[in-house]
């Protein structure tokens, strides 16, 4: 058998065996959520992705007897080394079939591509970003995952520890059913910000998000109240631009919670919506030339019996008055309006005790543990 060789991606028919390995690992697989194909290429093209501003993006293909059987991406995000004061090189997007060999010459690959840049420290998966994907599955792979979160298979996180790696920080998400009414601690707290505090919720129209500038207020706040968060780095104005043009415009508009003091300021935001996963198995990677049709049902017409609660985010000076009851207040009556029978976060660090406990009164079921690991570079 012919060894491993891992090459830099430098041609279209390497990227086009880079975005369709996942096909043959998860053939299958009922739980896997494809990506659109054209997201993952916007990914590594710089006019597409603003991260290229402040990150260097290596992907790589490892083949044996010329067919793909890994992938991985190196990342060196260096406004986040700046920021956290380290010297990180993190691997992302990394599928490998079976075979301790293939995971090893891919890590081996991003480790000394890393150690080429300086970098002391591998860790992941990561993505550039803290919208991108990441954490590696390692419970409840009985689960179907979604558009927004990693899926693997369960022997993927037993080779990250023959590797070497080590726990560096987990994840876990919240899945809750939705109740027929708001529970009665939500409703009082509610009541109590808006009539002693002046908060209220505005829902925001496609013109006040794009002409008025709220989808720029969503990211301020986002950028200050994430500024503690693990590896999280700014979104830069470019960013802000290309998440409020591509995305936030997609979204149902009525899922989405903005909360104002008194003085009309953007203090609270959760930005939810209808499920994807469904749609997204449907299309297979492919928005034409039908693709595009299951997903537009579960965005308009037909939603998906559950809600993805995709960001939680409250000013920091606001923490504990009441913001995410007011959340709550507001979107428990559209979820039932919709027929959505459960919903389930994105993932939220087990360390974060203030996110984790304010679910208490739903009943939450926590799912879907997944792991970022960590090696020194020798």
């Amino acid at each position: 058998m012919e060894k491993i060789n891992v090459v830099k991606i430098g041609c279209k028919y390497e990227m086009d065996d880079f975005i369709r390995l996942p096909y043959s690992i998860y053939k299958n697989c009922p739980q896997y959520v494809p990506d659109l194909e054209s997201d993952v290429r916007d990914i590594f093209n710089p006019k597409k992705n603003p991260a290229h501003d402040f990150s260097q993006i290596q992907p790589f293909v490892a083949y044996r007897d010329g067919v793909a059987v890994g992938r991985i991406v190196g990342i060196i995000n260096r406004k986040a080394n700046k920021k956290w004061k380290e010297q990180n090189v993190r691997f992302s997007m990394i599928e490998f079939i079976d075979d301790i060999d293939v995971s090893k010459a891919l890590i081996d690959a991003v480790s000394q591509w890393g150690q080429s840049q300086g970098m002391d420290k591998i860790h992941g998966p990561l993505g550039i970003t803290d919208f991108d994907k990441e954490g590696m599955l390692v419970e409840d792979f009985h689960l179907t995952g979604s558009m927004n979160t990693i899926y693997n298979l369960a022997y993927y996180p037993h080779h990250m520890e023959k590797l070497g790696f080590e726990k560096e920080v987990d994840w876990v998400q919240i899945r809750v059913n939705i109740p027929q009414e708001v529970p009665a601690k939500y409703a009082r707290v509610a009541q109590y910000a808006r009539e002693q505090i002046g908060l209220s919720v505005m829902k925001v129209t496609l013109v006040d998000v794009i002409k008025r500038g709220f989808g720029k207020k969503v990211f301020d706040l986002l950028n200050e109240a994430y500024q503690p968060i693990f590896g999280f780095t700014e979104f830069s104005p470019a960013q802000v631009d290309i998440f409020v043009n591509k995305y936030l415009r997609l979204i149902d508009l009525d899922l989405v919670s903005i909360v104002l003091n008194a003085e009309h300021e953007v203090v609270g935001v959760a930005v939810t919506m209808s499920s994807l996963s469904k749609a997204m198995q449907k299309a297979n990677g492919h928005l034409w030339p039908m693709g595009w049709w299951p997903l537009l049902k579960a965005l308009k017409w037909q939603p998906e019996d559950n809600a993805e609660m995709l960001l939680v985010a409250v000013r920091p000076d606001y923490q504990g008055y009441g913001v995410n009851a007011m959340f709550f207040d507001d979107l428990i009556p559209i979820y039932n309006k919709k027929g959505f029978q459960w919903a389930e976060t994105g993932p939220q660090l087990e360390e974060n005790v203030r996110e984790l406990t304010q679910w208490k009164p739903l009943k939450p079921e926590y799912v879907k543990r997944r792991r970022c690991y960590c090696k020194r570079l020798k």
